[in-house]
């Protein structure tokens, strides 16, 4: 475990840093600032990414990336997950191909912003969950899986 200014930060695994950078990449708030939450539900899940201190500028980031993702995976676009996480991504293609199987939500939050994910289907279910599970494991410290 590393110290940074009296803070514990738990070594992160290379696959880890290398999500990390992309991240960097991809979504314009500071990861540092943020903790991404992931719960998952009998019918989906919600993706919440929340802005630790509330900083006014990082919430708005947030809010900004967050409005525009969920568009993009109403519309069965998830290239920037794929951008950090890789194509063989667990749970993405069944996503991509779930077309009307799943209704996709945009909420704020004060301090951030949410993604609700919401399917009759099992097996899209299963997908979201798969997907769930492993960007919290690529993104370590960064994000925490919430379970029904």
């Amino acid at each position: 475990m590393l110290v940074l200014l009296g803070t514990p930060v738990l070594a992160q695994t290379a696959r880890q840093q290398e999500v990390r950078a992309k991240s960097m990449h991809v979504m314009p708030f500071s990861m540092d600032a943020t903790m991404h939450v992931f719960k998952t539900t009998s019918a989906g899940g919600v993706m919440t990414v929340r802005v630790r201190d509330g900083d006014a500028q990082q919430v708005a980031l947030v809010r900004s990336h967050l409005r525009k993702e969920a568009a993009a995976f109403a519309r069965g676009d998830y290239s920037d997950p794929m951008t950090i996480h890789g194509t063989a991504m667990p749970g993405i293609d069944g996503l991509r191909k779930a077309g009307g199987r799943i209704a996709i939500g945009y909420a704020e939050i004060p301090s951030g912003a949410r993604i609700t994910f919401i399917s009759a289907d099992a097996q899209v279910v299963a997908a979201l969950h798969r997907w769930f599970a492993a960007q919290v494991s690529d993104h370590g410290h960064d994000a925490m899986m919430q379970r029904m």
